[in-house]
């Protein structure tokens, strides 16, 4: 039985059928499911997975690959349809069976790859006949990009003599072909010139040291690597880059001194701190591995020291204690020099340290004279006689024993009416008497002149003291205003005195205190010496009357303790006043002016009265 017999028996049975309306939907409903059951068949494409070769140049297009429906029975009535990426103009299909070619040059590096869609469709119903099916066409990879160093050219810096095998750098190159399919992309490096001091890992471009290298010898290498595709086979492309290896300094060399020997000169004249002269340890290394510091070894280290000049590397030699020709003429000094920074891998090669001999010279000076002492302390007593002798100072050539030398005084024109020197011996003397109670000390400068060489000349100090003797007698150590009431009683303190001496007394002054002889048997007070340099007055009878007698003159004895003792009369004036036991000084004063000008106490009062009201 032909499909159109099977069609026709269908309808038949179509129109058969009851017509109700239940009846007519599920004959409906069966029809559907019938030609649901029959588009559910499972069909399927038959395709190989498809590639298309890049950078393929042709003038016809280039077959790709066949798209097929199971379906198809090559009857001619499937279409196929391609649609998607390219569909069209990139890529073009033979409707008929299937076929895909490609028209276009690809580029794999641009586009790896194309998603298109294929549907197969019945020529007379229009209708597919398979579901629409997505699938890839892949660009297949040939080797048409060469590998690149993106990141050179290279600098790298390695420690010189580093053991072989010591990494230095890596170098990367990169290759725009599919790492995943064939050897386009497989990079092999190898070293084009940096033999034999280094060495290229083949698959990783790990650079390493092939030997140790000495920076002293050479401090830069120049390294070029290769980088090829294809792991170097025939027809590989290739790429290099540069690689500057910089050798970085270690402390791998000693300091030494240009020379054995050292000659240098001094002159004697030259003051502490002068530069006598330098010397030079060379150092192979550079940065703080070439730092170095200097030292003397020897006792010369007493009038030489050796300075480390940090920027020039330079010992320099300076004076530390000024150097005399007739004393010492030649000095022989060691001299070391030791690095700052010692590797201790390398203190088996010796020590970092160099010795040298240094021989200087003292040059002889014409040297201004020299007094035997730089500073002279001389004593005299005050009111020694003018022409005493003060003391004797001296000088010397010391180039020439037998130069005359001649002293003066330099200092101010007061001192030089004091004192004289004589020019020749250096003899000081005075020329007045001297008074220790204006000035203790004097201090003078003499100077010492060759008479040879005028222009040579020098100074000493003089310090004179003025001895004191006893030529001052003690006194009051000030003006005292002394009063007594008119009914003061007897053996009533009035006064508290005490004294000063202008003299100097090496064990401290001590004054007695005592009545003048002329007032012992006639005075109203006495006189009570209290043995710490004070005394006390009192009054030797009671009662005293001011119109009788306004004021006494009490004249008192003070004696020194000094050699010979000098005893001084100083006379204490007591003023009678109206009062009862306290005294008030200022009504005492003013009460002694008006009696002194004759006024009584009454019109003292009044007056005194008159001035309160105007105020």
């Amino acid at each position: 039985m032909n499909c159109s017999t099977l069609l026709s028996l269908v309808l038949m049975l179509v129109q058969l059928w009851p017509c109700s309306p239940s009846m007519q939907n599920r004959s409906a409903q069966n029809i559907d499911q019938s030609f649901t059951a029959v588009r559910r068949v499972k069909r399927g494409w038959l395709w190989e997975p498809l590639f298309a070769t890049e950078e393929q140049t042709s003038t016809v297009p280039v077959y790709v690959g066949q798209l097929k429906s199971d379906l198809d029975k090559q009857d001619g009535n499937l279409k196929y349809i391609l649609t998607g990426e390219g569909a069209g103009s990139i890529f073009i299909i033979d409707e008929n069976n299937g076929k895909i070619y490609v028209t276009q040059k690809l580029d794999r590096e641009k586009k790896p790859f194309y998603t298109l869609r294929a549907q197969a469709m019945n020529r007379r119903t229009e209708l597919p006949v398979e579901p629409e099916s997505e699938f890839i066409i892949k660009v297949r990879d040939v080797n048409d990009n060469e590998p690149q160093f993106l990141d050179g050219p290279y600098v790298a810096t390695v420690p010189e003599m580093s053991p072989e095998g010591t990494s230095v750098t890596q170098v990367t190159a990169t290759d725009g072909d599919d790492p995943s399919y064939g050897n386009s992309a497989r990079l092999l490096y190898s070293l084009i010139q940096g033999q034999p001091y280094f060495s290229v890992e083949p698959k990783t471009g790990v650079i390493r040291m092939a030997s140790q290298m000495d920076r002293e010898t050479k401090d830069q290498y120049l390294v070029i690597i290769q980088a090829k595709d294809m792991v170097g086979q025939a027809g590989a492309f290739s790429a290099t880059a540069t690689v500057t290896v910089n050798l970085s300094d270690i402390n791998d060399n000693p300091p030494k001194f240009q020379q054995r020997l050292y000659y240098m000169t001094v002159s004697e004249e030259a003051p502490v701190g002068t530069t006598v002269g330098k010397v030079f340890a060379e150092d192979s290394d550079i940065g703080e591995n070439a730092a170095m510091n200097y030292f003397i070894e020897d006792d010369s280290s007493d009038v030489f020291d050796i300075i480390t000049n940090n920027e020039t590397q330079e010992g320099i030699i300076v004076l530390k204690k000024r150097v005399d020709y007739e004393t010492r003429r030649r000095y022989s000094i060691r001299a070391k020099v030791v690095n700052r920074y010692i590797d201790d891998r390398f203190l088996k090669e010796g020590p970092f340290e160099d010795k040298t001999i240094v021989k200087i010279n003292v040059e002889d000076a014409d040297e201004p004279p020299v007094f035997t002492l730089e500073n002279y302390v001389m004593e005299i007593a005050e009111a020694a006689v003018s022409g005493s002798l003060v003391g004797i100072v001296t000088a010397k050539d010391p180039d020439d024993d037998d130069c005359p030398v001649r002293y003066s005084i330099v200092h101010g024109m007061h001192l030089k009416k004091l004192f004289s020197i004589n020019e020749h011996n250096g003899t000081i003397i005075t020329t007045k008497p001297l008074d220790r109670e204006i000035a203790s000390w004097h201090n003078i400068t003499v100077t010492a002149t060759e008479t040879k060489n005028p222009e040579k000349i020098s100074e000493a100090n003089v310090y004179i003291q003025v001895l004191d003797v006893n030529d001052h007698a003690p006194e009051f150590s000030k003006y005292y205003e002394t009063f007594v009431c008119e009914n003061a009683v007897s053996g009533q303190l009035i006064q508290s005195i005490s004294a000063v001496d202008q003299d100097d007394s090496a064990e401290g002054h001590h004054f007695y205190f005592s009545l003048a002889q002329e007032a012992t048997n006639n005075s109203h007070f006495t006189v009570k010496d209290n043995q710490d340099n004070t005394a006390g007055i009192f009054t030797a009878k009671s009662g005293f009357r001011r119109q009788e007698q306004f004021s006494f003159y009490l004249p008192i004895l003070i004696l020194d303790n000094g050699t010979p003792p000098l005893t001084s009369t100083n006379t204490l004036t007591i003023t009678v006043c109206d009062c009862d036991t306290e005294v008030n000084t200022f009504y005492c004063r003013y009460g002694a002016f008006m009696y002194a000008i004759g006024l009584s106490t009454e019109a003292l009062v009044a007056v005194l009265a008159c001035i309160l009201i105007l105020l």
